[in-house]
C-alpha cells in the first residue's frame, strides 16, 4: 500500500464555479480522475491540502465529496486551504461525514494519523509576510496549530512528514512561525499547493531548505496526477 498526495481540487461539481476558465484547467475533473484511478489502489492512502471543495457551507459539499469519496479510489485525508470556507470544527467535519457515509475520507485538524509508516502531520499555514497585526494573529494561531499536529505524530511513531496548503518557502520569503516548528520536531519532509500559473509555478521553492525537503503538489503543477511520496 501507498501514500499520495495533490493539493487544490477545487471541485465545484455541486456549485457554479467552473475552473476550467483558467488556463491549464481544461476538463480536469475528467482527467484527475482518470489519472487518479490509474495510479492510486483501493489500499492507498492520499492526502490532499486544501482548497478541495468551493462549497460555502458544510452541507454543500456533499456532491464534491461523495466524488472523491466514491469515484477516486483509495482512503483520503483532507486539510484546510485559504478557499475551504465549509471548514468547521473537527467534531462537526466528523459527524458529517459519517452520517453521509463518506467513509473513506478523514480530516487533519489539530491531530495527526499514521499512515504507511508516516506521521501525516500539517495546517493550512499562512501567508510568509508577516508584517500586518492581523496577518501576525493568524500566523501564531498557525503555528501553534502545526505544533499541536506535529506533538500527535511524535506520538504515534512514524517519520514525521508535513502538508500545508501555503507554502513556508517561496519567492524568496519564508515563514519563520511555521520553518520554527519545522526545525523544532526534525521534520525532514514537507509538501504543499495553494500556487497556480506558470508564472508562479516558477518562483516556488523545490528542493532542501535548512535540512527539509520541499515539494510542490498543486494539481495543476502535476497535471491533476497524484504524486507518490511513500
Amino acid at each position: 500500500m501507498s501514500v499520495f498526495a495533490i493539493a487544490d481540487l477545487h471541485l465545484s461539481l455541486g456549485e457554479e464555479k467552473p475552473m476550467d476558465i483558467f488556463r491549464g484547467w481544461a476538463n480536469y475533473v475528467e482527467r484527475l480522475t482518470e489519472n487518479w484511478n490509474s495510479v492510486v489502489g483501493d489500499g492507498d492512502t492520499v492526502i490532499v491540502p486544501g482548497d478541495i471543495s468551493w462549497a460555502m457551507k458544510l452541507e454543500e459539499t456533499e456532491t464534491d465529496f461523495r466524488y472523491i469519496n466514491d469515484k477516486l479510489t483509495g482512503s483520503k485525508i483532507f486539510l484546510k486551504g485559504n478557499h475551504d470556507y465549509w471548514w468547521n470544527t473537527l467534531g462537526k467535519m466528523n459527524r458529517y461525514l459519517s452520517e453521509k457515509g463518506l467513509n473513506r475520507i478523514r480530516i487533519l485538524n489539530n491531530n495527526a494519523f499514521l499512515v504507511e509508516g508516516i506521521s501525516v502531520v500539517g495546517t493550512r499555514g499562512w501567508i510568509n509576510d508577516g508584517t500586518e497585526e492581523a496577518d501576525l494573529k493568524v500566523l501564531n494561531r498557525e503555528e501553534g496549530r502545526l505544533r499541536m499536529s506535529a506533538a500527535e505524530g511524535v506520538k504515534l511513531g512514524g517519520e514525521l512528514t508535513a502538508f500545508l496548503h501555503y507554502p513556508p518557502v517561496y519567492g524568496g520569503e519564508t515563514n519563520e512561525y511555521i520553518l520554527r516548528v519545522i526545525k523544532e520536531f526534525g521534520i525532514k519532509r514537507c509538501y504543499y499547493g495553494h500556487i497556480h500559473g506558470r508564472a508562479l509555478h516558477e518562483k516556488a521553492f523545490i528542493g532542501e531548505y535548512e535540512g527539509t525537503e520541499y515539494r510542490m503538489i498543486s494539481a495543476d503543477y502535476l497535471g491533476f496526477m497524484p504524486v507518490k511520496i511513500n
